[in-house]
């Protein structure tokens, strides 16, 4: 089957099955998002959103978060696993983003990526669901299905982003991404597919 073929099936059962997806990170604002995700790294978003309520409450924005220390955020994440690098990158990443971008989240690639921890599938969340910025954030859910179906061979993150790129239409990255990671969550994890789901069965991986 060609890949065009897989593509096909992939992005109609998707679509039939998560026809409304919504990002699973609780968020108000380009900051919290920018913030949730940063907390996301090697930590469910189950968890993320357990833990942001209280972290909002007190630091709704980069001015009030960088206004506090590390030892003083730690408290607040100390459930998501690597508290203390997430503590000083949180912190570190709002006074820069109070000192040189008056509070706001910037809008490019370049700018978010400079700023700590915060690496590409960061940066590449942040621009498609706050900004609407075509791009197609891969996460370990992706990289698992896109080889598993046929859609990649690519052994790097990087290959892979620019495998599905190339395959599905721009407009459809930000929805599909989001549909990705249900599926992969829902019916095809990472332990396997047995019985196949509906998408394994049609590829007859």
């Amino acid at each position: 089957m060609r890949v065009a073929q897989r593509a096909s099936i992939v992005a109609e059962e998707l679509e039939r099955c998560f026809p409304n997806p919504r990002v699973p990170l609780d968020h108000s604002s380009a900051f919290t998002l920018l913030i949730a995700v940063m907390l996301s790294a090697r930590c469910t978003d189950e968890r993320v959103n357990k833990v942001t309520p209280a972290l909002f409450r007190v630091a709704p924005t980069a001015q009030e978060l960088a206004k506090m220390e590390p030892v003083e955020v730690r408290p607040y994440i100390a459930t998501c696993g690597l508290a203390d690098s997430k503590a000083l990158h949180l912190v570190q990443t709002a006074r820069i983003l109070t000192e040189r971008f008056h509070g706001q989240v910037p809008q490019s690639f370049e700018e978010l990526e400079s700023l700590p921890g915060v690496g590409h599938k960061t940066a590449s969340v942040v621009m498609n669901q706050a900004f609407g910025h075509p791009a197609f954030p891969v996460d370990t859910h992706i990289f698992r299905l896109a080889r598993r179906w046929g859609l990649s061979h690519g052994s790097t993150v990087e290959r892979v982003e620019a495998d599905l790129k190339r395959i599905f239409p721009m407009q459809s990255w930000g929805e599909l991404h989001l549909r990705l990671i249900l599926w992969g969550r829902t019916y095809c994890t990472a332990r396997g597919c047995k019985p196949p789901c509906a998408i394994c069965s049609r590829l007859k991986v």
